[in-house]
């Protein structure tokens, strides 16, 4: 695979997988309805750990534009490469959002609460306060980013589970960090499936909360370039 491939496949299998849990847990008669943060938090792990393991030899595995952008702004990463990887990350989350909402259309369909069905599709704060969801976000992804570089710096090699580490990560990052915002972390998980939220034709879906849409791409990207400014001067 090329990069640019790489990082489409691997994102849009990320969004998949990550979306699912959510529309599992939140959409009305599934099988999952009701199962919670932690089911989400294991769900998004596991997306992450398949995005990485598909897209790692070919790409790198960014898979979120946060760590593009961090990684140039360390010094790891070709400037001149950026807008390629944020465009393949971008239609990766168009294609995975419209995966997940024909998987789950029936589920979409029978449910009436719109808070419900933009939870799919993107984050968004347990308590609405500007500066309170921004500051989670960022640090939420500024332990994400750090956690990453030290592990790229590592020299323990897993073989095929060389994906664990990050999904672990992101566990980790779920769990303790999702409480506040749902914990974004990533643009491109958060922008690119509100942009399908408000294309598809989902009856009673309400608005795509364009106010707070700034939150999880500004924060991620401003955590994620902190720690790689920390990291060179550690």
């Amino acid at each position: 695979m090329t990069p640019f491939i790489a990082e489409l496949t691997g994102t849009a299998i990320l969004i998949t997988l990550g979306l699912g849990v959510v529309a599992n847990v939140v959409l009305d008669r599934t099988k999952g309805n009701n199962s919670g943060l932690i089911v989400i938090a294991f769900g998004w792990a596991i997306a992450v750990f398949v995005g990485v393991f598909i897209s790692a030899d070919a790409s790198g595995a960014h898979l979120n534009p946060a760590v593009t952008i961090a990684l140039a702004v360390a010094g790891k990463f070709e400037w001149s490469q950026v807008p390629m990887y944020l465009l393949a990350q971008f239609i990766g989350a168009f294609l995975g959002s419209i995966m997940v909402w024909i998987a789950y259309k029936d589920h979409f369909d029978s449910t009436n609460n719109a808070e419900s069905i933009l939870a799919v599709f993107s984050t968004g704060p347990a308590i609405r306060n500007g500066l309170s969801n921004l500051l989670s976000e960022t640090i939420a992804t500024f332990v994400f980013m750090m956690a990453i570089l030290f592990i790229q710096k590592g020299d323990v090699k897993l073989g095929s589970l060389d994906a664990l580490p990050v999904a672990l990560l992101v566990l980790g990052v779920g769990l303790s960090m999702g409480g506040p915002t749902g914990y974004a972390i990533n643009p491109a998980r958060d922008l690119g499936p509100r942009i399908i939220h408000a294309i598809l034709p989902i009856p009673g879906k309400g608005h795509s909360d364009w106010k707070y849409a700034w939150t999880p791409v500004v924060g991620p990207v401003l955590g994620a370039c902190l720690a790689s400014i920390l990291y060179g001067l550690l």
